[in-house]
């Protein structure tokens, strides 16, 4: 399928897509705060996690699932230019799993709370979502996965 922008108006829309304070980011911030979490935002760590919580040795990231390539319904890979996606999608996993592999070996415990948690068909009411973070932020979990859907769990 053919793209229906011109290049020129295709890199202004691309450059337009936010990297942190995305709206999924900042309602799990807003959320969390509220429940009395306090955090440090994109620490000197490595990936920059988008909530560093320093007295619970906790990094929490909130994922785009387009961007991380997440198995969801939110993920489709463009038809223009597929091959330059793929490469793409491929190289952001393999970063994914290479900072969360630093982040362990220095000690640090992860959470991975994905966009489809918040938004699409598979979504998780908010409360819900910012409970299953908050109970893993307590918990002793090294790691942690909160997705969309009524089966996914963390």
């Amino acid at each position: 399928m053919a793209d229906i922008l011109t290049p020129e108006a295709r890199s202004v829309h691309m450059a337009r897509i936010r990297g942190k304070d995305t709206r999924p980011e900042m309602v799990i911030r807003r959320g969390l705060h509220a429940r009395g979490f306090r955090y440090r935002l994109h620490a000197a760590l490595p990936g920059k996690p988008d909530l560093v919580f320093p007295a619970r040795r906790a990094a929490v990231f909130v994922n785009g699932c387009f961007w991380h390539g997440h198995d969801c319904p939110l993920f489709r890979l463009p038809g223009t230019r597929p091959d330059f996606w793929s490469a793409k999608i491929a190289r952001n996993r393999e970063r994914d799993a290479e900072v969360l592999a630093m982040l362990h070996a220095s000690g640090w415990r992860t959470l991975t709370i994905w966009e489809c948690s918040l938004r699409g068909r598979d979504r998780r009411p908010a409360e819900e979502v910012l409970d299953l973070a908050g109970n893993w932020l307590c918990s002793s979990a090294s790691e942690g996965n909160i997705r969309g859907g009524l089966d996914a769990g963390h």
